[in-house]
């Protein structure tokens, strides 16, 4: 099972996470999250971590180019584009970075389907990105996702299991279910999400 722990904001606790084995730890850079680091804080993390996890540069409200140009001058592996990009605005970043993650909802796209996009990977989110609000994952069973997709949304240590049992996702994604307090990341909760969701 692929986890990838989002929202880091230290070079500290992105090395934690890692050593604690998530598989790619997620940098925001989205202007309007309370985990938004700058882009001084992301080559930090991205220097910590080296090649031992998957280095992911999230931005939702940057335009796609701004974005793609970041992603590769900073030196990450991934850049998540979430919400409201377009099918062109994908097309356009990958001209300037290849490997892009396409991040979205039912609610938004409900027909939606891994790698339509051109996009590597897809992420399925709830309808509130960021806010840690549980929804209904049921409406995920029978339908054709693809093979390299991510669940998110309200994911913690105590669902992520049961979550896993019942949409069986490629891997899950989880960042305010791991923290203490907004932006703030607990180090015990990371370690009981990988452990509850490897076991699942």
């Amino acid at each position: 099972m692929f986890v990838k722990i989002c929202g880091l904001t230290a070079p500290e606790t992105a090395e934690t996470a890692v050593g604690l084995g998530a598989d790619a730890i997620g940098m925001v850079m989205s202007r309007t999250s309370v985990r938004r680091i700058d882009p001084g804080t992301v080559a930090s993390i991205v220097e910590a971590v080296g090649d031992r996890a998957e280095k992911v540069l999230v931005v939702h409200d940057v335009p796609a180019r701004e974005a793609a140009l970041a992603a590769a001058r900073l030196g990450v592996d991934v850049l998540q584009m979430h919400g409201p990009y377009g099918r062109e605005d994908f097309a356009e970043a990958r001209k300037a970075f290849p490997r892009i993650w396409r991040a979205t909802s039912l609610a938004r796209d409900p027909e939606v389907r891994a790698g339509d996009w051109g996009e590597e990977l897809l992420l399925l989110d709830g309808a509130r990105a960021g806010s840690g609000e549980r929804w209904d994952i049921t409406g995920l069973r029978g339908l054709e996702l693809g093979e390299r997709w991510l669940l998110a949304g309200g994911l913690d240590p105590d669902n992520v299991a049961e979550a896993i049992a019942t949409v069986r996702p490629w891997g899950v994604d989880v960042s305010s279910g791991v923290e203490s307090a907004p932006g703030v990341k607990s180090v015990e909760l990371i370690e009981r999400f990988i452990a509850n969701a490897r076991a699942a």
